[in-house]
C-alpha cells in the first residue's frame, strides 16, 4: 500500500477516535477563549478532525505529485471524506449546532453521489475521481465542521457568524457539486430516457 492509501487508511482509522471523543460528556473541563466556553472535548475532536482533514490534504498532492494515483485511492479518498464529514455533521446536529434540514440535505447528496460512483464504475469500468466542485464542497465542509465544533471561536469576539456562514457556502457547493456530478455522467442514464 503507498503513502497516499495509508494516510487515507488513517484518517478512516481516526474516525472512531473522533466518535469517542464526542461521544464522552464531560472528557474534560472547560476552557474559556474569547468569551467563549468549549469543552475539552470539543478542542480534543476539532484536533483530531484537522489531523483527519490534513491527511486528506496531503494524500491527494502526494498522490498526483508522485504518480501514484490508484482506484482504490479515488474510491476510498473520497469515502474516508464522506465518512469523516457525515460523522461530524451528525454530531453536530445532536450537539444542537447545525440545522438538521442543512446535513439532510449534505448526506442525501453525499449518498446520492456515492451510488453516481457505483453505476459509472459498473458500467463503464472506471472510478468517478473527485471534481473540483467536490474538492471546494469537501474543504468548505470541513472548515465549517471545525469552526462549529469550537463554537465558531475565533468569531465569537466580534459576534461575526463566520461558522455558520460557511455551513451555507458549504450547503451551496455540496449542492452544486451534486449537480455537477450527475451532469457530467449523465450518459449512464442513456438507457432510462
Amino acid at each position: 500500500m503507498n503513502l497516499p492509501n495509508k494516510l487515507t487508511m488513517f484518517r478512516i482509522i481516526l474516525i472512531p477516535f473522533f466518535i469517542v471523543v464526542l461521544a464522552i460528556p464531560n472528557f474534560a473541563g472547560n476552557v474559556v477563549v474569547t468569551g467563549t466556553s468549549i469543552t475539552g472535548v470539543r478542542w480534543l475532536a476539532a484536533l483530531i478532525f484537522i489531523v483527519a482533514s490534513i491527511t486528506d490534504f496531503l494524500d491527494g498532492q502526494i498522490a498526483r505529485r508522485r504518480h501514484l494515483v490508484t482506484n482504490f485511492g479515488k474510491f476510498a479518498d473520497p469515502m474516508a471524506d464522506k465518512m469523516l464529514v457525515m460523522t461530524a455533521f451528525i454530531f453536530l446536529v445532536a450537539l444542537n449546532e447545525a440545522p438538521a434540514w442543512v446535513i439532510t440535505i449534505i448526506v442525501c447528496r453525499e449518498l446520492a453521489v456515492t451510488g453516481l460512483r457505483l453505476i459509472v464504475v459498473e458500467n463503464d469500468g472506471k472510478v468517478v475521481a473527485a471534481a473540483w466542485p467536490g474538492k471546494i464542497k469537501t474543504t468548505t465542509q470541513m472548515l465549517a465542521i471545525i469552526f462549529l465544533l469550537l463554537n465558531n471561536v475565533f468569531f465569537a469576539a466580534i459576534h461575526f457568524p463566520f461558522a455558520q456562514i460557511m455551513l451555507y457556502i458549504c450547503l451551496f457547493f455540496t449542492i452544486y457539486s451534486g449537480i455537477d456530478y450527475f451532469v457530467q455522467n449523465r450518459s449512464v442514464f442513456s438507457d432510462s430516457f
